[in-house]
């Protein structure tokens, strides 16, 4: 099978691709090696697929329609996996420009280029950010989106708004699936796990917003990745709709489109992440607590009916493994990330 990947150099794309290589896929992979947080770390991972004979990267930014279409055409993929985008709730609030281009420009682009080359299924990552403060838990992928809190879920919901349409107009299969706060080995440095770790290690405060009342449906990476191939093998089709009329399923009647969480509705407060990273570490952190910041969410918390439904699946790795995990990692990868 050919896949074409999108953000091979990110935390999920590259543990996406070197799942499909490690299977024995052809993947063809795009990324702009952008300097939102340390290049070094987006150059080894590419380095580490790079190891994988059928694996063949693209160096170039999605606002670059022309390289893209280039890099898609001779991929010919089967299957393409968008997860290339301007991530960081916080970030947007500084620079809100940077992710109307890349994420609304850059996934028109790709759209534009898909309704061309027609390939099986084409999956396309979004957020639990798109639900913003909704009240109502768990988040169900029926649950109102058209309230987002910051730029970045704005333009993710725009994202899946502009692949209904392309489904619709073009009968493109097309699933998006919406993340929860995703940790694990070679994960991002802005994330509150990488930080935490990094921060106990060295001796210094820890912030905490939200004064610690804050809770995060945490997904270990593997987890995510298994529920995307999943959902890979199962292109939106009337043939597999779930549910009792439209009370579970997201089954467009407009078009072959589905929204799916992956997430394993188990939400965890933040100090009891903490309390898990103290245990892994065997330290003790040194704790600020501050207020919450302009665009977070008290919580999130999937509902992961939608996928089990479809695929018999649903995250289960528990937070004291997925934590270890990052650990070693951390401890064995630290030096190179000074």
């Amino acid at each position: 099978m050919r896949y074409y990947i999108t953000g091979t150099a990110g935390f999920v794309g590259f543990h996406l691709a070197r799942r499909l290589l490690e299977e024995g896929h052809d993947v063809a992979g795009f990324d702009g090696l952008t300097s939102y947080y340390d290049v070094r770390l987006k150059e080894a991972r590419h380095a580490a697929l790079a190891q994988f004979p059928r694996f063949a990267p693209t160096i170039a930014l999605l606002e670059d329609q022309a390289a893209l279409r280039r890099s898609m055409a001779e991929a010919k993929p089967d299957i393409v996996i968008h997860l290339a985008a301007q991530a960081g709730v916080r970030y947007s609030l500084e620079n809100p420009r940077s992710y109307v281009e890349s994420n609304v420009v850059g996934t028109f682009n790709l759209l534009e280029i898909v309704r061309e080359l027609r390939p099986r299924h084409l999956l396309l990552a979004s957020t639990s950010s798109v639900y913003g403060a909704n009240p109502t838990v768990p988040f169900r992928e029926i649950d109102k989106a058209d309230e987002p809190l910051t730029i970045y879920a704005a333009t993710k919901r725009a994202c899946e708004l502009m692949a209904h349409s392309t489904a619709h107009l073009y009968r493109v299969p097309t699933t998006a699936f919406r993340f929860f706060t995703v940790y694990g080995p070679w994960g991002r440095p802005d994330m509150a796990l990488f930080k935490f770790v990094r921060a106990i290690l060295a001796d210094e405060e820890i912030e905490i917003y939200g004064e610690g009342r804050m809770s995060r449906d945490f997904t270990y990476v593997d987890d995510l990745v298994e529920g995307i191939l999943r959902l890979a093998a199962l292109p939106p089709d009337e043939a597999n709709r779930v549910g009792a009329g439209n009370e579970l399923d997201t089954l467009s009647h407009q078009g072959p489109y589905r929204v799916v969480n992956i997430g394993g509705g188990q939400p965890v407060g933040l100090l009891e992440l903490v309390d898990a990273v103290e245990r892994a570490l065997g330290r003790k952190a040194r704790r600020r607590m501050l207020p919450m910041q302009d665009g977070d969410v008290p919580r999130t918390f999937a509902s992961p009916d939608l996928l089990e439904a479809l695929t018999g699946y649903r995250p289960a790795t528990n937070l004291e493994t997925g934590i270890k995990a990052f650990v070693d990692w951390y401890r064995e990868a630290q030096a190179s990330l000074r």
